[in-house]
């Protein structure tokens, strides 16, 4: 089995296109679903689709509720594209800017920081998107034991 798309429910589905154009989506193709706009964004890890919603209600806060049960986050492994030697926290400077220049902000949850995941050493940080969702960013930096 293979999956097919990760479905974001927004508040502001222009504002979310822009953020997610500046993590490098693509639009797909935009249609309505019911009564509402909606989006299918291409980019890495596979396919988004954007819906937004009349009347939003706030989000729980998946990221900073430690009693919160459900979906948490999407993650994006951004080893391949660090490969340069660019940090995680450069990489995030750039997002900064390109979300600045459309008019979004940066929010980060948690900065760069390395954690050991199984036998993996692991340079992690987590940002919110605009409607609060929590995105994970990981650089593989190998067999735990040689960090």
């Amino acid at each position: 089995m293979q999956g097919h798309h990760t479905s974001i429910r927004t508040a502001d589905i222009h504002r979310a296109i822009a953020f997610y154009q500046a993590l490098g989506f693509e639009m797909e193709e935009r249609f309505t679903t019911g009564y509402t706009l909606a989006c299918w964004l291409a980019g890495p890890g596979g396919r988004l689709e954007l819906i937004q919603i009349p009347e939003p209600q706030p989000a729980p806060d998946a990221f900073g509720d430690e009693h919160y049960v459900g979906y948490y986050h999407l993650s994006f492994n951004l080893t391949q594209e660090l490969i340069n030697g660019q940090s995680l926290a450069e990489w995030l400077q750039a997002l900064g800017d390109r979300l600045t220049a459309a008019s979004l902000d940066l929010k980060v949850l948690l900065p760069p920081s390395q954690q050991v995941i199984g036998d993996r050493c692991y340079q992690v940080a987590f940002i919110a998107d605009p409607d609060g969702l929590p995105l994970e960013f990981l650089q593989d930096l190998g067999p735990a034991s040689r960090q």
